[in-house]
């Protein structure tokens, strides 16, 4: 509910909006070559599937799917949300209108995660009332996620999203016999937890590890930090994106005014500005950059997507990741300078086999409580041949801490 200052509570906080974005929850890709890119995600990067889902399985999308080349979805994960990235065919896109503001959108989502179920529900209404269009707002299966999905003024799909399931140390998913708690409209409040949920299957006599569970057959020969691992590096945390648009303060203002992303600072690259947005302590989240730079940077020009984050546990992670790649036969990406990625200072760039350029760092700068991000002269200047070790900053090795093992 909203007060008479035009504020709302949420948690006994008053925000501008009744919600606010934690994070980065999930990502999607549509793929031209999704068997390679399935490939990609997987074997080299690291990404675990978690899930796999035909959706011409499903009677009432079967009408609708007639056009769709490959009718599967890929769930994997580098931790233990059920899902971090998601792939699909390409032609997914055209069915669902996913490239409903361009043709080159080639991301299936962008999905950021809220603190509750609640702010999920006023996060609903709050876009209907501010005249938003409502893509789809329910449940999903697998995943378990409660959402809201939107788009940006480019098409990209946004959704917004409270709670995912956990796959633990089993590695088992939720089997489907699950699913029954899926819904297709906003839900009333309050609902059941998670653990209520496990005993009512139970009590339904559902084998609740009877779900996916992956299995790895690349040898585990890598020393990565004392533990053996099929690469000599582990992804501890995705993000941040680079969206190429067609107008940068269009799309800063929707990011600002409708989700609440803070802008840290705008660079003037070549006489174009490139905005650089956060909901966090880490210096961005989001990377709003011209799509004119596309084709000079020597980005794919079939894709919006400029880069898709993927952290390293270390800085030795990230050297011996270049490295890995290189003997790999992967496309390195050389021409992304330094000031376009400002509060990362090292960072490898490597293409999957449909063009998209994955940015690969293990730092990231943090904004403290003043909310003002490190004088440009104060950061650390990245030119010539990477060295062997560096000198810490004040904030190294403070922006993440992995749960969990590393394999």
């Amino acid at each position: 509910m909203q007060n008479g200052h035009g504020q709302y509570n949420v948690g006994g906080v008053l925000l501008p909006r009744p919600f606010k974005v934690r994070r980065l929850g999930h990502f999607g890709f549509n793929l031209a070559q999704l068997e390679e890119g399935v490939r990609f995600y997987t074997q080299l990067l690291g990404f675990r599937l978690t899930d796999e889902l035909n959706l011409s399985k499903i009677p009432e999308l079967q009408k609708m799917l007639a056009g769709l080349q490959d009718p599967r979805l890929f769930f994997t994960s580098h931790g233990s949300d059920h899902h971090a990235l998601l792939l699909a065919h390409k032609s997914l896109g055209a069915i669902f209108g996913d490239d409903a503001g361009s043709p080159d959108v080639t991301i299936n989502q962008i999905t950021w995660q809220l603190g509750t179920l609640e702010e999920v529900v006023n996060a609903y209404q709050f876009f209907k009332e501010k005249g938003i269009e409502i893509r789809r707002v329910g449940r999903d299966m697998p995943g378990s996620n409660w959402h809201v999905y939107i788009r940006d003024p480019d098409g990209h799909t946004i959704e917004l999203y409270y709670g995912i399931e956990q796959v633990g140390w089993t590695r088992h998913s939720k089997p489907m016999a699950m699913y029954y708690r899926r819904f297709d409209q906003a839900p009333s409040l309050p609902q059941m937890s998670e653990a209520m949920e496990i005993e009512d299957a139970l009590q339904k006599k559902i084998d609740i590890t009877s779900g996916h569970r992956p299995t790895e057959d690349l040898p585990n020969t890598y020393n990565v930090g004392g533990v053996l691992l099929p690469r000599p590096f582990k992804v501890t945390r995705i993000g941040p994106v680079g969206l190429f648009v067609q107008d940068v303060s269009r799309a800063e203002a929707f990011y600002t005014e409708m989700l609440g992303f803070v802008k840290t600072e705008e660079v003037n690259f070549k006489g174009r500005r490139c905005v650089f947005l956060r909901n966090g302590t880490e210096h961005h989240s989001l990377g709003l950059f011209s799509r004119e730079l596309r084709q000079e940077l020597g980005l794919s020009a079939h894709t919006t997507c400029m880069t898709f984050g993927a952290e390293v546990g270390s800085y030795e992670q990230l050297r011996s990741a270049v490295h890995f790649f290189q003997e790999k036969g992967a496309r390195l990406v050389e021409g992304i300078p330094p000031e376009l990625h400002p509060g990362i200072d090292y960072a490898a760039h490597v293409q999957d086999p449909d063009g998209h350029c994955i940015q690969l760092y293990y730092y990231m700068e943090q904004v403290g409580w003043d909310g003002k991000p490190r004088p440009k002269e104060q950061r650390r200047v990245v030119k010539g041949e990477w060295p062997e070790a560096l000198e810490p900053l004040s904030d190294t090795y403070v922006d993440q801490t992995f749960q969990g093992p590393l394999g």
